[in-house]
């Protein structure tokens, strides 16, 4: 069980969990039985003296019938006893499994009684399946910011030692201007790449809690496309590479500016990283009444099967080649992005042969 901030400074052994009193067999459940018993033993030995006009009851007689209903009363107790702890059970079980979950320990599974396709199914057994798969998606969320805070150390750390030894090297005296100019020239690009992480993950933070304040418009998407078009057009003549665009005039959505320029930089961007000279780079777009289509298509490194699953992951980069290019949380804002904007994102892809994004738009009607 962890350990209050206050207590952990207290240098004293805290207890482990709290204590629950259970008695197992309550003398009052006895008594009022028992009492109850004897009030109905007596008014029906009052109804069948007044009908038999039977002579008092012998000492030994009353004796006996008490200690005969003393023995109903304790049996009655012992069953319903045995019957509320029964059904008392599962609400203890469930309380002993909800004190490890917050001590943290999401390994914990309750087994319900019946399968839920079982006529005997019952409302605890619904608890313990709820229970459950609360527990799962809790297991889950904890090795997701576990997985996320490993990841943000670790990309905030590789550039910061980078600049930090760069730094000292640039201190050291005798040293000629074309080592200065290059270590300078380290410590410049290390420290590009922790602006750009930094920024990346204030984008898909704000992307991820992004529930409200979207400035929604209608969107001249075939514009916005074009600006992105340009914006990366001498990049990819630098790098030798093919990039035809054809889109049309003009194509309405309702969405946020903003949030979709997330969308068409990154996809962009991947394709201008992941294609080598030489080759070609595709921006299409298309639209009907109901869906405007936009697809990037290259022919560079491709994915496989293993990769494109983990594509929208945060920090997944499953070609190596490229990760000193990026930090692995482009697509993860891309999905984000297209979500917010009432979209879907595919992808297919194969190594060696390319990859192709569709992102698909509801058209403003």
């Amino acid at each position: 069980m962890r350990k209050l901030p206050q207590e952990a400074d207290s240098g004293m052994e805290q207890p482990t969990g709290r204590v629950v009193k259970e008695r197992r067999f309550s003398p009052a459940m006895f008594i009022w039985t028992f009492a109850l018993l004897c009030v109905l033993a007596g008014g029906q030995a009052l109804i069948l003296g007044s009908y038999a006009k039977l002579p008092s009851f012998p000492p030994m007689f009353v004796a006996g019938m008490t200690g005969y209903w003393a023995i109903v009363a304790g049996i009655l107790s012992l069953v319903t006893y045995l019957q509320i702890r029964r059904r008392l059970e599962p609400m203890r079980k469930f309380s002993e499994a909800s004190k490890q979950v917050s001590s943290g320990d999401f390994s914990v599974y309750l087994e319900p009684e019946h399968l839920p396709e079982s006529p005997k199914w019952d409302s605890n057994d619904e608890m313990f399946e709820d229970f459950n798969a609360m527990v799962r998606e809790l297991g889950s969320i904890e090795t997701m910011k576990n997985d996320f805070v490993a990841n943000v150390s670790h990309e905030i750390k590789t550039p910061l030692a980078i600049i930090q030894s760069y730094v000292q090297l640039l201190g050291k005296p005798g040293l000629s201007d074309e080592q200065r100019s290059r270590y300078a020239a380290t410590v410049t690009d290390a420290s590009e790449r922790l602006g750009q992480f930094v920024t990346s993950i204030l984008k898909l933070s704000k992307l991820e809690n992004q529930t409200m304040g979207l400035q929604i418009e209608e969107c001249d998407l075939p514009r916005q496309l074009t600006d992105a078009a340009l914006s990366y057009g001498d990049l990819f003549d630098d790098k030798g590479i093919a990039f035809e665009v054809d889109i049309e005039d003009r194509a309405l959505v309702r969405a946020d500016p903003d949030v979709l320029e997330v969308v068409w930089s990154n996809l962009l961007g991947n394709a201008l990283k992941f294609t080598d000279e030489g080759g070609h780079v595709s921006l299409r777009q298309s639209s009907d009444k109901e869906i405007v289509s936009v697809e990037v298509r290259d022919d560079g490194c491709g994915m496989s099967g293993e990769e494109l699953s983990h594509v929208f992951d945060k920090f997944y980069q499953g070609d190596t080649s490229h990760a000193a290019r990026g930090n692995g949380l482009g697509m993860a804002m891309v999905r984000r992005a297209v979500e917010l904007s009432g979209g879907t994102i595919s992808l297919s892809s194969a190594v060696g042969e390319g990859t192709t994004v569709l992102v698909r738009l509801p058209a403003a009607i």
